[in-house]
């Protein structure tokens, strides 16, 4: 008798909860969240767009030109971009490749003089790639294409792709033969994944779509003056359903009629067989918090991570890179201190992985896991953090182990991080998560009175300050403000108030009965 091992299939998921002030998508997978997509009036996503815009700066010494689009910022078109399309997959949340030649790969274009080719002033059609972040614009390419349902057009290639991800040869055979009748002169054509086992009404369907906003996008270009946008992608949600929405996922349950309404319209028209899987959530409440997405979103984005075995992760981001530490907190191990911290290790790889791609960060990453002496074991925590990261749609390039232990990564960066999105800088701490300590509000306050002795003749002052300051001055430092007024020839009394943060303070004139200027 032969026994057969059966892969348990991943129970992969998407939930979209609609409020007032957003449109959240939650994508699970064995009702874990992995991913979370965030869509408000404050952020509107750029990446697929493509603009008719102005070339405002070309400089050679950076290999880069910079664009007017329109936008606050000039966007940044590097020279290896020019006709480069290389980054067709990364358009909205599309995870295909194709199986056309490539670019090479350094992604460098030949035969560039920015003396020659281009000029300050000329008009040039871009596609965003990157959104801006901070002070920087967004990064854009010549490289354009018009994603559809299930297929992409690209204008400047002159190529039929199909998705790698269909395995079946007869399938990518039979995808070929349609997509060779609707080709476009001049133009290449990419099939996704999702376009597999799709009859060629369909697909033909989807070819009319795209080529309409083809010949939009051409018109615009033509009768409209640059800078300004020429062509739109799909808004968030929109995008989540034409590129996630394949096969594989099991469920989508929608908390808002009017958008389940148009979003099963859409479903339908592409891929009908799907329809059994999107459902419209009639329970009263978010569907976030009935399915627990809710409170894993507020303990998933916490700089503390806490894991099963009691281990945990510090996440802490910088300017320069992110940085994460495992520390064994209070897990237990019964074995050894080397199996100990391998069990740590990879439990702690796995769920750096799902942050990653919950997060949505990008660029330099370092990874200080626990110590482990046996190269072998390093190299099986290696092993295995690479493995997790399959997942991840975005492109990572992972270096093995530094002589002190570290691992560092790199992580492409497309759209603002998850953390950008749906949090801002804190005007109080300035953004470095930290508040001046009780005792050094305190020495704050007496310097200003040392200050203010030197300027003014009042003697009785009222001092407001945060309920918590307030409280601990009258427990803990008493003497210290006796000190402070015998020293100074003055009165002082406080008042809470509560507007005030923990490390404010604002002082008035007794007699006066006037603010005075905490900067004196």
């Amino acid at each position: 008798m032969t026994i057969k091992w059966i892969t348990p299939v991943m129970l992969k998921e998407i939930f979209i909860n609609v409020s007032a002030g957003s449109t959240r998508i939650a994508i699970t997978e064995d009702k874990e969240l992995v991913e979370l997509y965030y869509e408000s009036p404050d952020h509107q996503r750029m990446v697929g767009n493509i603009y008719k815009g102005k070339i405002q700066n070309i400089l050679p010494g950076m290999q880069a030109a910079f664009v007017d689009i329109g936008y606050e910022l000039n966007a940044f078109l590097p020279f290896s971009e020019i006709g480069n399309s290389e980054f067709i997959s990364n358009l909205s949340f599309d995870d295909d490749d194709d199986d056309s030649p490539k670019p090479s790969k350094n992604g460098k274009v030949k035969n560039i003089d920015p003396a020659k080719d281009f000029k300050i002033g000329d008009e040039i059609l871009v596609q965003v790639i990157k959104e801006p972040y901070g002070e920087k614009g967004p990064r854009v390419t010549t490289g354009i294409s018009i994603p559809g349902s299930l297929m992409v057009v690209v204008p400047n290639g002159n190529y039929i792709g199909i998705s790698r991800k269909i395995s079946d040869k007869y399938e990518k055979r039979r995808l070929r033969n349609v997509a060779k009748g609707m080709k476009p002169d001049g133009a290449g054509l990419i099939l996704r994944t999702i376009a597999e086992g799709k009859d060629a009404n369909i697909l033909e369907h989807d070819f009319n779509q795209v080529m309409e906003n083809y010949r939009t996008l051409n018109h615009r270009v033509k009768n409209r003056k640059a800078p300004v946008i020429v062509y739109e992608d799909y808004e968030t949600v929109d995008q989540v359903i034409r590129d996630l929405f394949t096969s594989n996922i099991s469920k989508m349950q929608i908390d808002d009629k009017p958008l389940y309404k148009r979003l099963y319209s859409y479903v339908k028209t592409v891929s009908p067989d799907q329809l059994i899987c999107i459902t419209y959530f009639k329970s009263k409440g978010s569907v976030f918090d009935n399915y627990n997405i809710e409170n894993q979103i507020e303990k998933s984005l916490k700089q503390k991570v806490w894991l099963k075995s009691g281990a945990h992760l510090v996440i802490e981001q910088t300017e320069a890179m992110l940085v994460i530490d495992i520390n064994s907190g209070r897990f237990i191990g019964k074995k050894d201190h080397e199996q100990n911290s391998m069990a740590i290790n990879l439990e702690a790889a796995k769920e750096i992985a799902r942050q990653l791609r919950l997060r949505d960060t990008g660029g330099l990453i370092v990874i200080d896991f626990i110590d482990l002496l046996q190269p072998e074991n390093r190299k099986k925590v290696y092993d295995e953090f690479r493995k997790f990261l399959r997942k991840d749609r975005a492109k990572v390039s992972v270096a093995e182990f530094s002589n002190f232990g570290l691992l560092e990564m790199t992580r492409q960066r497309i759209r603002v991080s998850l953390m950008d999105t749906i949090s801002e800088e804190c005007t109080n701490c300035n953004g470095i998560g930290r508040i001046a300590s009780k005792d050094t509000v305190i020495t704050s306050i007496e310097n200003w009175v040392k200050r203010f002795k030197k300027k003014a003749n009042d003697k009785r002052l009222v001092i407001h300050l945060h309920p918590t300051l307030s409280e601990y001055i009258s427990e803990n430092r008493p003497k210290l403000i006796n000190k402070m007024m015998w020293s100074n020839w003055l009165y002082l009394e406080f008042e809470q108030d509560r507007e005030l943060t923990k490390d404010q303070f604002r002082v008035f004139s007794k007699k006066r009965k006037d603010f005075i200027d905490e900067n004196i």
